[in-house]
């Protein structure tokens, strides 16, 4: 199994770590540290050191509650962090969902897109399917202010896969090539806790639809009623996820913390069927 992302390829055989650097003021998960170039820049070259395949790099907070930031803006803080690490030895992504961010970051040097709305922007399916980046397809119910307010479902697995299958089959029909698409259930976007647990347990149904299954559990919501950590405390519930994840089929594990989560997985890979 394999990645194709431009003219890049990244081998999954076995799972890898996909290291996010925020460049936003309010993200739940660093507050802003690295909101700055020369921050999230330098701090993209640590998560490469610590063994990510992939950095993804986003401008605007997806956190619970969270608003929409204009285009100039977003294309602003990635343009400069992609331009500089693009000449590392890895694939970089862009973390949006507007057609015109996935342009500016594609022509920086990103080879990636991972869109949190599934390509249902206005435009940006027909950019991305343009666009010779692979595409990161995630599943959310509603917008980032609203979602987890009182997220509901029929059956959580089968409409999340349903969706992930139609999205996908939408850019097969669009000229994408198979091994451009990477799927994501979408961990704490629209879902309560019950809905998380559930989605991980059935982790399979969603590898089996034929593509590569990137996963993103790293500090989330989840683990403060598993563990009653806050958010800056949950390395250990993280990757105690990461591994239950890379055991029922995930490729990709979207991670703040890389190296611990790297080793976690490269444990788990030995004992994967």
């Amino acid at each position: 199994m394999r990645l194709v992302c431009g003219s890049r390829t990244v081998d999954l055989s076995a799972p890898v770590v996909m290291g996010v650097v925020n460049v936003t003021p309010d993200s739940f998960a660093d507050g802003g540290r690295y909101a700055n170039t020369a921050a999230a820049v330098a701090h993209g070259e640590r998560l490469l050191a610590e063994g990510a395949a992939i950095i993804d790099v986003g401008g605007e907070s997806t956190r619970p509650g969270a608003v929409s930031v204009g285009i100039a803006e977003e294309i602003d803080r990635v343009v400069p962090v992609i331009e500089q690490l693009a000449g590392a030895d890895a694939v970089i992504s862009v973390d949006t969902s507007k057609p015109q961010v996935m342009q500016a970051a594609v022509a920086a040097g990103a080879s990636l897109i991972n869109d949190i709305r599934g390509l249902r922007e206005p435009g940006a399916f027909e950019m991305a399917c343009q666009l010779p980046a692979a595409l990161g397809i995630m599943h959310m119910q509603g917008e980032p202010v609203t979602m987890q307010q009182q997220p509901s479902y029929r059956d959580v697995v089968s409409e999340v896969r349903d969706f992930l299958s139609s999205r996908a089959q939408a850019c097969l029909v669009g000229g994408v090539s198979p091994e451009r698409v990477l799927l994501d259930p979408g961990f704490g976007f629209g879902k309560s806790f019950e809905h998380n647990i559930e989605l991980l347990r059935e982790l399979r149904q969603f590898a089996a639809l034929g593509f590569p299954l990137m996963v993103g559990l790293s500090r989330k919501s989840l683990l403060g009623p598993l563990t009653g950590r806050a958010v800056h405390e949950r390395l250990a519930g993280s990757v105690a996820l990461a591994t239950v994840a890379v055991l029922h089929g995930a490729r990709v594990v979207r991670a703040h913390d890389v190296a611990a989560t790297r080793d976690a997985i490269k444990v788990a890979t030995a004992f994967a069927d």
